[in-house]
């Protein structure tokens, strides 16, 4: 990890002794938050990612680039609609100015930033600008672990019903006779771990608006309408990899899609999951990848129940651990990301219907934590 803090240092360099100072100069004394957004915005530079070139016949689009830098603000100051955002930068002149407005007149309607985000969803610009920045940050790193988990994304849109598929032929009973071969369908982690291309994975994932139910640490179940958001974060807290599904769909059906995902973008050693993900094709791929799997056991039967409680009871005995428990520990840095996202980074503030949209405006907030992330590795 030294190239990357070594990289880190001298962007903050440049930050606190040339960008700071500059401008104070012209914009006034800047508070924590601003020098926050400030900060982000510089390691972003989402700018050079948005085309503002216009050739077309009409009015020519308002400043993308802008309005780009107004939604990472929106995400840092932890705003719930885009109004709030508008009037904030009518009253706050620093804010204007870091956004790329100087006065208040310039500054777009309501509808003109519906129609920015738009494209941006369309393009998946929060999406490329992500992986374009952990590509070049992470390009000469080794990374220990990888923690891979899931979090409930609450949206404000009718869940789809499910299309009532037609009855199954009915299957022979007993056993098969001599000779009798009888087809299996293969499950979709089957598929995926055969090598299934990982565009046709993506694909075959479930993406509209649905209810999700899923059981806490303590055992209780909560059920939500919406969508289902996969990460894979990396030691340190930053978001690698983020897969955005239908809320029904099981954690372990994203696993794979998300492992290739992540095995091209850096180069890590351990995969940390939950029991939700312990199942063969995921272990096996995990394997195939170059990886060492540590997946907490998911007790199926009651014989493994009994054994498993058994093994903790032996091991509460000595004063040592396995090597792969004190390295699952460090999981719950995937669970800090959620929680980073939904409390600080605009997560639980969703306004916008479908999936295109509800993915664009959570990549701002990843966009935003990760460049948040960067700088508290070196503070």
């Amino acid at each position: 990890m030294n190239h990357l803090r070594e990289g880190l240092s001298q962007s903050w360099l440049i930050i606190q002794g040339s960008l700071f100072p500059w401008l104070q100069e012209e914009l006034g004394a800047l508070t924590e938050k601003q020098q926050q957004l400030v900060t982000i915005l510089e390691l972003i530079r989402i700018e050079e990612h948005v085309n503002d070139y216009y050739g077309g016949v009409g009015r020519p689009p308002k400043s993308r680039a802008a309005i780009a830098r107004a939604f990472i603000a929106k995400m840092v100051y932890n705003m719930p609609t885009t109004r709030m955002l508008l009037e904030r930068l009518e009253s706050d002149k620093t804010l204007r100015s870091l956004c790329g407005w100087e006065y208040r007149y310039q500054i777009p309607h309501e509808s003109v930033f519906s129609r920015a985000n738009q494209d941006f969803s369309e393009s998946r610009l929060p999406e490329r600008v992500h992986e374009a920045m952990i590509q070049s940050r992470y390009a000469q790193e080794i990374i220990g672990h990888i923690s891979r988990d899931s979090t409930a994304i609450h949206a404000r849109e009718k869940a789809v019903k499910k299309e009532s598929s037609s009855k199954p032929e009915a299957k022979k009973r007993g056993h098969p006779k001599k000779g009798e071969e009888r087809p299996k369908e293969m499950t979709r982690i089957e598929r995926q771990a055969a090598g299934m291309p990982l565009a046709a994975m993506l694909e075959d994932l479930p993406k509209p608006c649905d209810v999700g139910t899923k059981q806490n640490s303590k055992g209780y179940k909560s059920s939500w309408i919406g969508y289902k958001l996969h990460i894979d974060a990396a030691d340190g807290g930053i978001p690698i990899t983020c897969l955005l599904s239908s809320a029904s769909l099981h954690d372990s059906q994203a696993a794979i899609p998300l492992a290739e995902i992540t095995s091209k973008r850096v180069c890590n050693l351990y995969d940390l999951m939950d029991a939700a993900y312990d199942a063969p094709g995921i272990h096996s791929h995990s394997r195939t990848l170059g990886h060492v799997p540590i997946i907490d056991s998911n007790p199926r039967t009651t014989e493994r129940k009994q054994a498993m409680a058994a093994e903790n009871k032996a091991r509460a005995t000595t004063s040592l651990k396995p090597a792969e428990a004190v390295r699952y520990n460090e999981r719950s840095t995937v669970e800090r990301v959620n929680g980073r996202l939904k409390d600080e980074f605009g997560g639980r503030h969703l306004r916008v219907r479908g999936h295109a949209k509800v993915m664009c405006h959570l990549m701002f907030g990843i966009l935003a934590l990760t460049a948040d992330q960067f700088m508290r590795m070196i503070q």
